[in-house]
């Protein structure tokens, strides 16, 4: 199938989950461009796309760094881990950043936005299934990184971002998200995956990053 086909297929899957839960508003569609190749990128920009998630900071200096000139409404978004020392470089790039999960990385990108004068959007990472090799802070520590680390640091979340464990079914996990984003009169809630978007709209997702089901499996 196409990209175009793939977005169309998506977005009608997207339409009928809010249906499902009542929404008016559907979540904003992250397309997870990490490791493609150009001409996928170039059949998305062609479909419309513009809202897009990268995990490295360099690879997506490389593949968006002359594409920001061209379309003046791109958005980034980055969804992986995020190295202290990559701050600058990401806040300078970046239009989100959804992984802030550590006090030394608010810290750092605290410095990089007083010092490039942009603010992203900052979404606080939560290890919701307390994998101890995954980032992210964990449930029973983000009243204190909410309330006092990232005021510490002046950061104003707009929400919180999870990646579920892979052998666990995502729902409570997506649940576990909402009634902390609630709890801390929080807006934004990027979950849900190719795999489980459904499920997160109905949790009410208001972004989902989608990779494979839109681009296809990626090339290894």
């Amino acid at each position: 199938m196409s990209f175009s086909e793939n977005l169309a297929e998506i977005e009608a899957r997207i339409s009928k989950a809010c249906q499902k839960a009542e929404r008016e508003t559907a979540p904003e569609l992250v397309a997870v461009s990490k490791r493609q190749t150009d001409d996928r990128i170039e059949a998305a920009l062609a479909a419309g796309v513009r809202v897009f998630g990268e995990n490295r900071v360099q690879e997506a200096q490389e593949r968006w760094g002359e594409r920001r000139s061209q379309y003046p409404d791109l958005k980034l978004r980055l969804i992986g881990p995020l190295q202290s020392n990559k701050s600058e470089d990401a806040v300078a790039l970046f239009d989100a950043i959804d992984v802030l999960d550590r006090p030394k990385l608010a810290r750092t990108l605290a410095e990089a936005i007083q010092k490039l004068g942009k603010t992203p959007d900052i979404l606080v990472q939560v290890n919701t299934g307390e994998e101890p090799q995954k980032a992210g802070v964990l449930p029973a520590d983000l009243e204190a990184f909410i309330t006092k680390t990232c005021p510490e640091f002046g950061i104003t979340p707009k929400g919180l971002m999870c990646i579920p464990p892979a052998d666990e079914p995502a729902g409570p996990h997506f649940a576990l998200l909402a009634k902390l984003a609630n709890r801390y009169d929080l807006k934004e809630l990027s979950m849900g995956m190719s795999g489980d978007f459904e499920t997160a709209i109905l949790y009410g997702a208001t972004h989902i990053r989608v990779g494979s089901a839109l681009f296809g499996e990626r090339d290894s």
